[in-house]
Order: C-alpha cells, then sequence, then structure tokens
C-alpha cells in the first residue's frame, strides 16, 4: 500500500473586499468576496465565484464556479450549488463547456441544506430550508420543496 497525496484546506488568489470575515478551515480558491461579508467553516468557495457585499454563507456550503452571489444574501447551513447538469447521463469532469452558471440576485436568502442547479434568482427571493430550485425564479416570493415552487408572494 503507498501513502496518499494529501491537500490541506487553503486560502489562495482571493479578492477579498473590506471587513470580510472568514472561518477556517475553507477552502477559497480564485474568488471575490465583497465588503462585509462572512464565510463560515467547511465551505468551499471555487474560483471565477463572486460573492457580493453584506453576504452570509454558512458552514458546510459548496459555492462551485460560475456561481454569482449578490449583495445582502444569506445562504444558509449545507447549500449546494451545482453547475454540472450531467447532460450526457454522467459528470462532465473537466469539460467545462457542458457546465452551467448560476446568478443569485440581491436580498436573497437561501434555507439550510438547499440545492441550486444552474439558475437565476431574482432579487428578493426567499428558498425554503432543503429545496432544491430546478428553474429560474422571476418573481420575488417564498419557495419551497422538491421541486422548489412559490408558496407565498412577497410585496
Amino acid at each position: 500500500m503507498s501513502d496518499p497525496i494529501l491537500y490541506k484546506a487553503q486560502i489562495r488568489e482571493v479578492q477579498f473586499g473590506e471587513n470580510v470575515k472568514v472561518v477556517e478551515p475553507v477552502n477559497l480558491y480564485g474568488c471575490s468576496i465583497g465588503d462585509n461579508s462572512f464565510i463560515g467553516p467547511f465551505c468551499e468557495v471555487q474560483k471565477n465565484v463572486i460573492i457580493g457585499k453584506n453576504t452570509k454563507v454558512q458552514s458546510h456550503s459548496f459555492i462551485c464556479e460560475l456561481v454569482t452571489i449578490g449583495n445582502d444574501c444569506f445562504i444558509g447551513h449545507g447549500v449546494m450549488f451545482i453547475n454540472d447538469l450531467f447532460i450526457d447521463g454522467k459528470p462532465a469532469m473537466s469539460d467545462q463547456s457542458k457546465w452551467k452558471s448560476t446568478y443569485i440576485g440581491n436580498n436573497v436568502s437561501i434555507g439550510s441544506n438547499s440545492t441550486i442547479l444552474p439558475v437565476k434568482i431574482c432579487d428578493g427571493a426567499v428558498i425554503g430550508a432543503g429545496s432544491v430550485v430546478t428553474k429560474d425564479i422571476t418573481t420575488k416570493g417564498v419557495y419551497a420543496g422538491n421541486p422548489a415552487k412559490k408558496i407565498k408572494t412577497l410585496a
């Protein structure tokens, strides 16, 4: 038997705004995190992700490449963002041409353990805990379930 190749959690090549708080251990690389934002422990934020100002990302969340999150957002514990829809019935692996992007507007709250597929979510939307967002959300409201559906209109 041979020894495994070990990788350590790291923070590298990150553009931090002013007054950002990060709780280690985390993996942050090649991303941008706006002023006054918070990243909890055990998160991974991959390259080319943009997180806006005053946004809070709770522990154990995974934000993959091609995700943009607006200002004043809340990302609950264990939220998973997906950029690979397995369009060929298997992972695209390194074929990034098959990956899709996700855009989260401003003032969006995403409840714990939600899964966000490549979609656009409008400003002011609320995603209930444990929801699976499979389609664009274009109207402000509360969405919940699998797949997430509007359960309440917000003014």
